[in-house]
């Protein structure tokens, strides 16, 4: 078995914490996930999650004007510097304070970074490795409190700033020393932003309490339409009326009792963006301030907005309920629309084609992912409290799904709705389900009653109750025949059930401790079973006998939590698999749980082959082996406790019951501790998934960017290019051809290659280039004459790469469309030609058969 699986995606979360960036080109977004960033494809509708993570949450991200250089920021402000192309790490940083806004010029040659009350300007990285990336080119001061939101003019040679001081600031970045910065002032709260107009002549200011100010640069009698050689009269003297930034109008949202959290200018159409607390946002256009949209999104704050190049497509975050919207407000539709779970993860199936995942949660929602796109594509809500179990049925056309709220429920994946409800004749609590290989019985485990119900799929009634078990059944499995059924529960034993035999016999297998996850190989002829001190016995069913076991406590232990007495080498107990799966070929197992670590064994060694850890975050529970000593106190670790109070009004508003000495416990501190529910190997045997703290994770052996080895070379021009084709290396010059991307040399390059070597080139290309490939193809072959020519292409991209191509299926889609475009566009028109030939030789052959009667007769 292969152990070289890689972190491949990030599902089921979108959106912690942070801000959003669109990418230059305006079609793809980066959101912060946790510790890791997730890049959102909204053209070609794919996700990807980048293989590197931060020592806690992002808070802050930055990407430079040619989208080659991404920096992400933590809470501690520690920061990495990332290559974005590549997804690898360039430099570490740390700026030693927490940072409330980052920002690159326009010119990508400064990054604005604010530390509190100060402003840095430090000069751009490059590629090269440099012991010192970022170099301090001037640090700026003058405001009374943090700033929040920092604007660059067009010309990056000025830095506006916003702060909760409520003033804004105008810094000149090569200002001698004698220079003063221009402070605006007139809000009476936090200004949440603060921009340029397009052409620099104006400058728009946005306040926490909902009031928008535009200012000119000029004479206050110019501002106010008096004649230039009128005095102003101001305290009865007369006074200079001095050139300067100046309020213009003010604008008022008059939003009541809402306050403005979030907010954007896109200056080349002068529209400003607003996302309030309340969930609604608003699109102005200025300086008029005439109102476009007003919407409600979610019912909870919009931390973060986002514009993109074209000013088309409008991004919001909210980091309550994890959602992330892309709205086109010019034709009113969402472009995506995705959300995780509201709490976390209980449990996850994948479908028999290894293409869907399906996830159940706390909050009772029942979500279905594209593991290829990383998309959710439908949500079912119909469960009223935890989803403790989900399997596919009838090749993935089918969701069960079991719940504490004592219901199973089947739901029809084509025309997505809940076909069928399953109970039992007094309320209990499932806590785990199984279902046949046909898919016409399903079988839930309960926690209260310790019976197992079985039903019928087709009519709905109750078959049978399977009784025997003196604890909460833990889990269920099916054999691969569908003959036989196995279950474990916190009783000591697991019990094999001849759910179908006239026998009704039953196998119990007894264990020192409780069972809390059992599986079938794929033959049939093994058992597996968790238990709670850590280890994982296997039985031989036809014997009914332990064949072996694996002592995994050691393995799975790690960790130290910040409210533990003891180290994490001593901290062991209750640390045990959760859920366990056997790999497709049956020769390795899985297993997960109230750990930071994933261990995958071979059965025939009992070895452990590979680790993993789910996460490196620190702002998790159990992710550290050593805790800092400086942090313990006599009332516990420092990062637990509460902070100052909130500096918002509305957030320090006593909302507790009358009566209550405790006060509200919903407002205590806590964090998540790091686990894995469950996990779950693909039917394929190429990957393997888990539902983590951090969301869903799919770790996989094929990777996201194949390595080629032009990639590496920096010489690539159009002269070489054509030196390799007279040398006639034909590949070697397509795919430096498809590296420089010009259509002009790809289209040489292409009709060069001889015929006879459209084959062995084909066969011989990178999967990278598949897709250039195979859409310049589908393009050219609609212009070019040489019809033939391109078939052969097509043929023999299909013969060598068939198989990657169909596994890859859906990331093929677009170009799959291109090519049956093209090709049934070509075969139409050589129809039309062929019937046209036909109609022309039958009226030929029909004027010489009338000649030649014409002649007979004469």
């Amino acid at each position: 078995m292969k152990s070289s699986f890689k972190f491949s995606n990030l599902c089921g979360t979108v959106y912690t914490a942070g801000n959003l960036i669109f990418t230059p080109d305006g079609n793809s977004i980066l959101s912060p996930v946790g510790n890791r960033v997730s890049v959102f494809d909204l053209v070609n509708n794919k996700s990807m999650t980048l293989p590197i993570e931060m020592r806690k949450n992002i808070v802050r991200m930055a990407l430079s004007p040619k989208a080659t250089i991404l920096i992400t920021i933590d809470e501690d402000g520690r920061c990495l510097l990332i290559n974005l192309p590549r997804r690898v790490i360039i430099s570490h940083f740390n700026f030693k304070a927490p940072v409330n806004a980052i920002e690159f010029s326009p010119d990508g040659k400064w990054i604005a970074v604010s530390h509190g009350r100060l402003v840095q300007i430090w000069r751009a990285p490059g590629f090269n490795r440099e012991f010192a990336p970022l170099v301090l080119h001037k640090t700026f001061g003058g405001h009374y409190d943090d700033i929040v939101n920092l604007c660059w003019t067009n010309n990056s040679k000025y830095l506006l700033t916003s702060s909760v001081d409520m003033t804004a600031r105008l810094y000149w970045i090569d200002a001698p020393k004698d220079y003063v910065p221009q402070t605006l002032t007139g809000h009476r709260n936090t200004i949440m932003g603060a921009w340029f107009s397009d052409n620099m002549q104006n400058i728009y200011t946005v306040s926490k309490d909902g009031a928008v100010f535009h200012w000119r640069y000029g004479t206050r009698a110019a501002i106010a339409g008096l004649d230039s050689d009128d005095e102003m009269d101001v305290d009865g003297e007369n006074k200079v009326d001095r050139v300067q930034w100046r309020i213009s109008a003010k604008h008022y949202f008059n939003q009541n009792n809402t306050k403005v959290r979030s907010c954007q200018f896109f200056s080349a159409s002068n529209l400003l963006v607003v996302g309030f607390s309340t969930g609604l946002f608003g699109l102005y256009e200025l300086p008029s301030f005439t109102n476009i949209h007003t919407l409600s999104i979610t019912q909870h704050k919009i931390d973060t907005v986002a514009i993109n190049r074209t000013g088309e497509w409008l991004a919001f975050g909210s980091s309550t309920l994890g959602q992330l919207l892309v709205w086109e407000w010019q034709s009113e539709t969402y472009v995506l629309k995705q959300q995780g779970h509201f709490y976390n993860m209980s449990s996850l199936s994948y479908a028999s084609d290894g293409q869907t995942l399906a996830t159940g949660g706390e909050d009772g929602k029942v979500k279905v992912w594209n593991t290829t796109s990383g998309f959710c594509f439908v949500t079912f809500s119909d469960h009223k409290s935890n989803v403790s179990a989900v399997e596919f049925a009838k090749q993935g056309k089918v969701l069960f799904s079991a719940s504490l709220d004592g219901t199973v429920r089947a739901f029809d994946l084509v025309r997505y709705r809940n076909f069928r409800t399953f109970t039992s004749p007094k309320p209990v609590q499932f806590s785990c389900l199984a279902v046949d290989p046909s898919g016409e019985v399903v079988c839930a485990g309960t926690t209260d009653t310790f019976e197992i119900y079985v039903w019928s799929v087709q009519t709905g009634k109750l078959l049978d109750i399977l009784a025997g078990h003196e604890g909460p059944v833990s889990s269920l499995a099916f054999s691969s025949t569908g003959m036989m059924l196995l279950s474990g529960s916190w009783d000591h034993t697991a019990r094999t059930w001849d759910v179908f035999g006239r026998s009704k016999h039953i196998e119990p297998l007894q264990h020192q401790t409780e069972v809390l996850a059992v599986a079938f190989r794929p033959d049939c002829k093994e058992i597996a079973a968790a238990t709670l001190d850590g280890q994982i016995s296997f039985w031989d069913v036809e014997l009914g006998k332990q064949t072996g076991s694996i002592e995994g406590r050691k393995d799975i232990s790690g960790g130290r939590k910040l409210n533990d007495r003891t180290t994490a080498d001593n901290a062991s107990s209750g640390k045990c698999f959760n859920s366990i799966c056997y790999t497709a070929d049956g020769s390795s197992i899985i297993g997960g749980g109230n750990s930071k670590y994933i261990c995958i064994y071979d059965i025939e060694t009992k070895v452990l082959v590979k680790k993993f850890q789910i996460s490196q975050n620190l702002s998790l529970d159990g992710t550290q082996e050593i805790l800092n000593s400086k942090k313990m106190t006599e009332f516990g670790n420092i990062d637990l406790m509460d902070d100052d109070d909130p500096s918002d009004v509305e957030d320090r508003l006593d909302r507790t019951l009358p009566g209550t000495q405790k006060g509200d416990l919903s407002v205590r501190r806590t964090r998540q501790e790091v686990r894995a529910a469950a996990v779950k190997f693909s039917p394929t045997g190429r990957a393997w998934a888990a539902a983590t703290t951090d969301g869903l994770m799919i770790y996989s052996l094929d990777d996201a960017i194949l390595f080629d080895p032009f990639d590496l070379e920096i010489d690539i021009t159009p002269e070489a290019v054509m030196e390799a084709l007279e040398d006639q290396e034909y590949l070697r010059a397509l795919c430096m051809a498809f590296r420089l991307n010009e259509k002009a040399v790809i289209h040489k390059v292409f009709e060069a290659i001889p015929p006879s070597s459209v084959d062995i080139v084909a066969r011989s290309i990178s999967q990278k280039y598949l897709d250039k490939l195979l859409q310049f193809v589908g393009v050219h072959m609609e212009k070019s004459p040489h019809i033939e020519f391109h078939l052969m292409w097509v043929v023999s991209i299909m013969t060598a790469h068939g198989r990657y191509l169909k596994e890859h299926r859906s990331e093929y889609q677009s170009v799959f469309r291109t090519l049956h475009k093209s090709i049934s566009r070509v075969r139409e028109d050589i129809g039309n030609i062929c019937d046209s030939n036909t109609y022309t030789l039958k009226y030929l052959i029909t004027q010489g058969v009338i000649a030649a009667r014409s002649s007979d007769s004469m």
